[in-house]
C-alpha cells in the first residue's frame, strides 16, 4: 500500500479557514492560483474602466461650461455615484469574492454593506430624477425650465443621496434587516471572516421592492410615457416641415436632440435594470430558500450589476457627440489650454 499517495490526498481535501488558529472561523473557498489571478485580472479591469471612465464624464461636465445644463448635473452626479462605488467597494468586494474571506472585522463589513447598498439604491434615485427631467422637457417643453431650475436640481441631487443613505445605513447598524431572524438561523449563516448580508423574508420584501422595484416600475411607466408622447410630437413635426419648411427644420432640430438624449439616457435605464434585476431577484427569494443559495451565485450576480458602472460612460460615448469632442480634448491635454472650458461641443 502506497501511504504516501493516500496522506498527499488527505491534505489535498482538508478544510482550509479563514483564519486557521481562531475557533469560530469560516471555511475557506480555495481556488488555483491561475483561477484567482483570471478573477483578479477581470475585476481590476473592471474597477480601472469603471474609475477612469466616470472620471472623464465628470471632467467634461464639470470643465465646459455648455454642459452646465440641469440634466448634465444629474449625470455628473451619477457619475461621481458610478466613480465612488470603483473607488472604495469593488476593491474590497474582489478580495472577499476571489479569496472568499473578509479580513477587515465587523465594523467595516457594516460600513463597506452600507456603502455599496447606498450607491446602488443612489443609482436608480437618480435615474429616477433624470426621467423626471426627461419627462417634462419632451411632453411640457414650454414650463420646462419653469420647473427644471437650479433649486429643483439642488433638491433632486440632495434627496438622491440622502434619502439612500440614511435608508442604506439605518438599515445595516440598526440591525433592523436581521430583526425577524431566528438566532440559531444566524448563529448558522455567520462565522468569523464572513460578510454576508442576511434579512428575513418581510424586510427583504420591503426594503427590496421600495429601493428597486418600485422605483424600477416608475422609471418604466415614465419612459413609456415620454415615448408616446415623443412619436406624437414626431409625428406634428413632420406635418409642420411639409407646411413650413424653414420653421420646421430649426423646431424639428430642437426637438430632435430633445429625443436624442431622452433616447440615451432610456438606454442608461435599460442597461442598469438589465445589470440589477437579478441581484434584487435573487436577494428578494433568499430567505424563502432558506438561506441555501450559493455565496458563488451571489458574487457573480454582484459582479454582474457592478459592471453597470462601466457601462455608462461607453453608452454616453456611443450616443452623445459632445462627450466624445469633449474626450478627445480631455485626452489630447488641450483642456489645459486657455478658455478651453468656452469650447462650444455642439450647436444649439
Amino acid at each position: 500500500m502506497n501511504f504516501s499517495d493516500s496522506s498527499n490526498d488527505i491534505l489535498l481535501t482538508e478544510a482550509q479557514f479563514c483564519f486557521e488558529f481562531i475557533s469560530g472561523s469560516c471555511e475557506k473557498l480555495v481556488r488555483p492560483l491561475s483561477i484567482q489571478f483570471l478573477m483578479f485580472l477581470f475585476m481590476g479591469f473592471t474597477i480601472l474602466a469603471t474609475m477612469s471612465g466616470n472620471l472623464l464624464v465628470i471632467t467634461a461636465i464639470a470643465h465646459f461650461k455648455q454642459l452646465h445644463t440641469s440634466t448634465n448635473y444629474l449625470i455628473l452626479s451619477l457619475a461621481v455615484c458610478d466613480f465612488l462605488l470603483g473607488a472604495f467597494v469593488m476593491p474590497c468586494s474582489a478580495v472577499r469574492s476571489v479569496l472568499g474571506c473578509w479580513y477587515l472585522g465587523d465594523f467595516m463589513c457594516k460600513m463597506h454593506t452600507s456603502t455599496d447598498m447606498m450607491l446602488s439604491i443612489c443609482s436608480i434615485f437618480h435615474l429616477s430624477f433624470i426621467s423626471i427631467d426627461r419627462y417634462f422637457a419632451v411632453c411640457n417643453p414650454l414650463m420646462y425650465k419653469s420647473i427644471v431650475n437650479k433649486v429643483t436640481i439642488i433638491i433632486m441631487l440632495t434627496t438622491s443621496w440622502l434619502v439612500p443613505a440614511v435608508f442604506a445605513y439605518g438599515m445595516i447598524f440598526s440591525g433592523f434587516l436581521m430583526r425577524d431572524i431566528d438566532d440559531s438561523v444566524i448563529a448558522q449563516m455567520t462565522c468569523l471572516g464572513s460578510c454576508i448580508l442576511l434579512s428575513s423574508w418581510v424586510t427583504s420584501t420591503v426594503s427590496t421592492i421600495l429601493s428597486y422595484f418600485l422605483p424600477s416600475l416608475i422609471l418604466l411607466c415614465i419612459y413609456l410615457k415620454i415615448y408616446t408622447v415623443a412619436r406624437k410630437q414626431a409625428r406634428a413635426i413632420k406635418q409642420l416641415r411639409q407646411k413650413f419648411d424653414t420653421e420646421g427644420a430649426n423646431e424639428s432640430g430642437v426637438s430632435r436632440r430633445e429625443r436624442r438624449g431622452t433616447k440615451t439616457l432610456a438606454i442608461v435605464v435599460g442597461v442598469y435594470l438589465f445589470c440589477w434585476t437579478p441581484f434584487f431577484l435573487c436577494y428578494l427569494i433568499y430567505p424563502f430558500t432558506g438561506y441555501s443559495i450559493p455565496p458563488v451565485l451571489f458574487d457573480a450576480l454582484f459582479w454582474f450589476g457592478y459592471f453597470n458602472s462601466v457601462c455608462n460612460p461607453v453608452v454616453y460615448a456611443f450616443f452623445y457627440s459632445w462627450f466624445r469632442k469633449a474626450l478627445k480634448i480631455i485626452i489630447c491635454g488641450e483642456i489645459f489650454y486657455s478658455n478651453s472650458c468656452q469650447t462650444r461641443l455642439y450647436v444649439e
